[in-house]
């Protein structure tokens, strides 16, 4: 069989799992993978600079991490719930997973605070519930008084400081998870990137509970990506248009950029306007709008490794990722970047 899940599968000793983001974002490593001359150099982070020329195009995802992981109670009971808000179905009713899950049946009334409450209104095939929540003033400003940040399992280390899971353009509220590749930037490299001669371009795209689920199938083919929700500018879709037909380099910053860009690219035109994406990109993918990448080190068995895996090719992937754990690079959210040209 062609597209197995195990071929994706590598060691990665838990001490290279990153616990928590470096004290400064730049100064993170940077591996460069030169997709021609198929050479991997070690850098820092602050380095991209001399990788980046004027009239490139670099490209980020605003989106905003919600503190969506909120504890409460059932109504009337004293043990402790958790609920993770994740995909948004009207102002008042989200797509949730909970904690413990077999407690929350339908018509389960959830209390979280003194002015936020919920009701469970449906149980969803994944095992996910729709919850209807009772709230003055606005959700978001409610979770924000009492959520966490939703930082992923392998993440143990309690998060110091929130700030910390966004990058430092984040506007747009609405992810459950962090496009992580950006964490890497502060506002003095953009400045000096927009210096150089750079266009920086701004997209959406809100991560869902869909980053928390893993592939089961041994065919990965037969896995089934959630949607997520996405928004291109009118101005933002013409300037990389414009300079996709000047031949110049669109630059993608992670996963969730590229998604967005080739799901609305399908046509090697970039369309604007805002819509759900469930793209699930894989070896074999024609890449329309992005030329070259910047990620970090993901997950074995992940779709976002397939997704990287498809940008260059899986051999070569994985042979860069036995660098990596040689040079002991720090993996996934909080870790290192590589550069993908």
């Amino acid at each position: 069989m062609e597209n197995k899940t195990s071929d994706y599968y590598y060691d990665l000793p838990s001490e290279l799992i990153a616990q928590e983001p470096i004290e400064k974002r730049d100064e993170s490593r940077l591996m460069v993978l030169n997709r021609v001359s198929q050479s991997i150099e070690n850098r820092k982070f602050s380095d991209i600079l001399e990788y980046l020329e004027a009239g490139d195009v670099l490209v980020l995802n605003d989106s905003r991490v919600i503190p969506a992981r909120m504890h409460g109670h059932r109504r009337g009971k004293d043990e402790s719930i958790e609920v993770l808000i994740a995909e948004p179905l009207s102002d008042s009713t989200w797509n949730t997973l909970v904690k413990p899950g077999k407690k929350m049946k339908l018509g389960t009334e959830i209390v979280l605070s003194d002015t936020l409450k919920g009701e469970v209104v449906g149980i969803n095939p994944d095992g996910s519930r729709r919850i209807k929540f009772e709230f003055e003033g606005d959700l978001f400003d409610q979770v924000e008084k009492i959520g966490e940040m939703p930082t992923p399992p392998y993440i143990t280390k309690k998060l110091e400081e929130r700030e910390r899971y966004q990058t430092v353009y984040a506007k747009e509220k609405g992810s459950v998870a962090a496009p992580t590749a950006g964490l890497h930037f502060t506002d003095e490299l953009l400045k000096k990137i927009e210096t150089k001669g750079v266009s920086i371009q701004k997209i959406c795209l809100h991560v869902g509970m869909g980053t928390f689920v893993p592939v089961k199938e041994e065919d990965f083919t037969k896995h089934k990506m959630h949607s997520e929700f996405y928004s291109i500018s009118e101005e933002v879709a013409r300037n990389i248009n414009k300079a996709k037909e000047e031949g110049r380099r669109i630059i993608s910053v992670g996963t969730t950029t590229t998604r967005t860009l080739e799901s609305a690219g399908r046509t090697g035109k970039l369309l604007s306007g805002s819509g759900k994406t469930d793209i699930f990109i894989y070896p074999g993918f024609k890449f329309n709008i992005v030329d070259s990448l910047i990620t970090n080190f993901h997950l074995p068995e992940s779709t976002l490794l397939m997704l990287v895996s498809a940008f260059y090719n899986r051999e070569e992937i994985l042979k860069a990722y036995e660098v990596a754990k040689s040079e002991n690079y720090r993996f996934f959210s909080f870790g290192d970047s590589m550069l993908i040209l």
